[in-house]
């Protein structure tokens, strides 16, 4: 039986949604840890391939034309989408047998479950991307006509915007896997269910985000030690380790990212369907 209290039978602070995303993660995280990495590898192949073939694709990426000449091989484009939808996958995994493990369900099955709602997530994607690809050209259509002040004012208030955007579109994934509801019916529903907790959301993000990111440079400052020390000067070998490094680091992280999903989607429930009443009406029934 699972000892973490999901869903909660009442409202939570910010602490004590941040405490449930921990009590969630070390619940789950041994027997999610599969999913999770196979999901960081997935996305890594393109540039383990690139890797092996003596190319960086993080160097591509701040050179315009290393990464156009990247981008004409074939393989490595090839790779980058299967790695994208391969991730979804896995990813998708990964949350629902976190989810099955807290709220008691059946652990098994997940890869095939989340096999069938990897286009609708892939769609969901497609759809706010879409959606962020709109807002900006409309922006950058508008904004070279406007004065070098309203131009500064516009684009504050784009990016108050987009993040408002998000914030309310941050649920949809996790209530598209867990309630198997489709791309628009999940967005709808996560734009329902955030309103009005905008400033309470950013808040728990947020500090979920600066708690991720210590984390990050304890474990990269020690590997980057050890890579010094055992690589010897040698390139490749540092290269090597870096990658290997970066699928630690995302396999650790990734479980956590689906505990705070989670924990966050049940307590909006509760907040705005009243999930805590019923509840109470059934335990006393």
């Amino acid at each position: 039986m699972s000892t973490v209290p999901y869903p909660p039978q009442r409202q939570l602070s910010v602490g004590e949604v941040l405490d449930l995303t921990f009590r969630i993660y070390r619940l789950t995280f041994v027997k999610c840890l599969a999913f999770a990495t196979c999901g960081v590898f997935a996305g890594q192949l393109a540039g383990i391939y690139a890797l092996i073939r003596g190319r960086n694709l993080a160097q591509g990426g701040a050179d315009p034309a290393a990464m156009l000449a990247l981008m004409q091989d074939q393989t490595v484009v090839a790779l980058y989408f299967i790695g994208i939808v391969l991730t979804a996958m896995f990813y998708a995994a990964m949350l629902l047998r976190q989810r099955a493990i807290i709220a008691d369900g059946t652990v098994g099955g997940e890869l095939t479950a989340a096999l069938r709602r990897t286009p609708p997530l892939i769609g969901l994607g497609l759809l706010v991307g879409l959606a962020l690809s709109a807002c900006f050209l409309v922006a950058l259509a508008t904004l070279g006509t406007l004065p070098r002040l309203l131009i500064i004012a516009a684009l504050v208030v784009l990016g108050v915007v987009v993040s408002y955007g998000v914030v309310a579109i941050s649920c949809a994934p996790t209530i598209l896997l867990v309630e198997d509801a489709g791309p628009a019916a999940s967005l709808a529903r996560s734009w329902r269910l955030t309103r009005g907790s905008f400033w309470r959301l950013s808040i728990i993000y947020t500090v979920a985000l600066i708690i991720l990111i210590a984390i990050y440079l304890v474990i990269a400052a020690v590997a980057g030690f050890l890579a010094g020390v055992l690589a010897h000067g040698d390139l490749a070998m540092v290269t090597a380790f870096a990658e290997v490094i970066g699928i630690v680091l995302g396999a650790l992280a990734t479980p956590f990212y689906g505990a705070l999903a989670l924990a966050v989607l049940a307590d909006l429930k509760v907040r705005k369907e009243g999930a805590d009443l019923a509840q109470r009406i059934s335990a006393t029934a």
